[in-house]
């Protein structure tokens, strides 16, 4: 029997990256991890460019994808409903539950990671403190959390059962304490957390080590240019 050849999975540790590197754990499935260092500009590389458009990770090529053929696939939702799709796991069939998994999956692209990205920048990465700017998101992002807190109460997972919602949520909560919240006050939040923390396949998604990731300096004004300061190409 021919081996399957593993997906190639385009990354960089952060909540997005975190996302594919969990639903492929959580699936199974072999994959290879191909490292994309922001920090110098890697995501333009043409070769990238060709598979993921907008410059960004993470991106995924499946040498097996639909008619046996290779497909690339960007951005996390679409590479999440792709794997779902494939596998038939923590992405339901039936339309009803899907819609629900679709609700809170697009929450998340759209609502959640966004302001929680704002957050992140203004309090950490802003060359100088814009007060209205860092008030703006980390309240955002309170009532973000408010909102899970909420959805939480009384349901073990945001759609019912365990699904790629929750893998796309779960990397923005990791961070919480950057974007200036307190699990300690969402208490449905916070079990959520720690029971998806546990699982041994999101273990080792967050366990993946990039070297390269931890010695990027923040403050070089070479990286700041790259990772802040595009426009058009």
């Amino acid at each position: 029997m021919r081996r399957r050849e593993p997906i190639e999975l385009y990354y960089w540790p952060t909540p997005n990256g975190w996302k594919i590197s969990i639903m492929l754990e959580e699936c199974g499935l072999p994959y290879v991890v191909r490292p994309v260092n922001i920090s110098k500009g890697e995501q333009f590389a043409p070769h990238f460019l060709a598979i993921s458009p907008n410059n960004r990770i993470p991106a995924i090529v499946d040498p097996a994808g639909p008619g046996g053929r290779p497909i690339s696939v960007f951005e996390s939702g679409a590479i999440l409903q792709y794997l779902g799709r494939k596998t038939g796991k923590f992405y339901p069939r039936e339309e009803r539950a899907r819609v629900a998994v679709d609700e809170w999956l697009f929450w998340q692209v759209g609502g959640l990671g966004p302001m929680a990205g704002q957050a992140n920048h203004f309090r950490r990465y802003a060359p100088e403190a814009v007060g209205y700017a860092i008030t703006r998101y980390t309240d955002e992002v309170d009532r973000l959390f408010g909102v899970m807190n909420t959805r939480l109460s009384g349901r073990g997972f945001l759609a019912g059962r365990y699904s790629i919602a929750d893998m796309a949520c779960v990397g923005w909560v990791r961070l919480a304490e950057r974007m200036g919240q307190d699990l300690a006050l969402f208490p449905h939040l916070r079990r959520w957390f720690e029971t998806i923390r546990a699982r041994a396949a999101v273990k080792r998604a967050f366990a993946i080590r990039i070297e390269a990731a931890s010695a990027v300096d923040m403050h070089d004004p070479k990286v700041r240019a790259v990772l802040f300061g595009q426009r058009a190409r």
